[in-house]
């Protein structure tokens, strides 16, 4: 009979070792993300539209009539800032909710145990939230076509903005899904933090129509940047330096990105 392993001869546990990329359980993590919101698609995808459809009511019907901004009609110049909250929002969404409810049902140990890296938990979320939101936005501008003559001056500005923007908000989700201890953490940061942000962007006007020292505050809200860039995309017009947009696109991807790493890699509030 074989002997049995003594506190002498056991070996301790080591780490994993990772070789390579698990592109197999990259790519089960990334679709288990899209299938958590097309299950629900008449929340995450059909609400969002109907919501920006009543924002176009709202601001375009009633409020705009026959007004211009800048040579633009004002259903054209209000639209794309509608399409770029819904990919804020929905990205922000989609990584917060499934990791703060992975928390509270117990499940954080099965994103943990598979052989996925850090950075590859951090790419999966990621990607998954990205996905959602740029579906969302896709959805909403199709809505609003019929309601605003959507030309499309600079392909590459719609497609780094919204890129840029989804993923800069997946990751911000991440990061306040590990954090946050409850879904009182979450309505916080919802609340005080991104709808606050979102519509002192520009949304709805021009920044450079408000008062100081609002105007210039207005001009260190990342969100001012990425809808100014997206409605250049659009329209060819914008409200600030597209050169410092997409320079700050690229620096809070990464920047985020990097602290989403540090996060899994150290077990923030998932290890204890």
């Amino acid at each position: 009979m074989r002997d049995m392993p003594t506190a002498d001869t056991a070996l301790p546990p080591v780490p994993r070792v990772y070789q390579g990329v698990n592109w197999e359980g990259l790519k089960t993590l990334y679709f288990r993300e899209i299938r958590r919101f097309i299950k629900v698609g008449t929340q995450t995808l059909a609400a969002p539209v109907v919501t920006a459809l009543l924002y176009m009511l709202v601001f375009v019907v009633a409020v705009g009539g026959g007004r211009e901004v800048h040579g633009v009609a004002y259903g054209t110049f209000v639209a794309p800032g509608l399409i770029m909250m819904q990919i804020l929002s929905n990205a922000f969404a989609n990584s917060s909710s499934s990791l703060l409810q992975a928390k509270f049902n117990g499940m954080m140990g099965d994103f943990m145990t598979p052989p996925l890296t850090p950075g590859e938990l951090a790419i999966g979320f990621g990607a998954g939230a990205a996905t959602r939101g740029i579906l969302v936005g896709l959805v909403t501008l199709l809505a609003v076509m019929p309601f605003a003559r959507l030309p499309i001056a600079q392909p590459w500005a719609v497609l780094y903005f919204g890129v840029g923007a989804a993923l800069i908000m997946a990751f911000i989700g991440i990061m306040a899904g590990l954090w946050a201890e409850k879904f009182d953490h979450m309505a916080a940061v919802t609340n005080f933090v991104i709808m606050p942000m979102t519509f002192l962007s520009g949304t709805f006007y021009l920044v450079e129509k408000l008062p100081e020292p609002f105007r210039t505050a207005s001009h260190f809200n990342p969100f001012f940047y990425l809808i100014d860039g997206f409605r250049f995309g659009f329209t060819g017009m914008a409200d600030s330096s597209i050169t410092i947009g997409v320079v700050m696109t690229a620096v809070l991807t990464l920047s985020l990105g990097w602290v989403c790493l540090w996060m899994f890699r150290t077990g923030y509030k998932i290890k204890t």
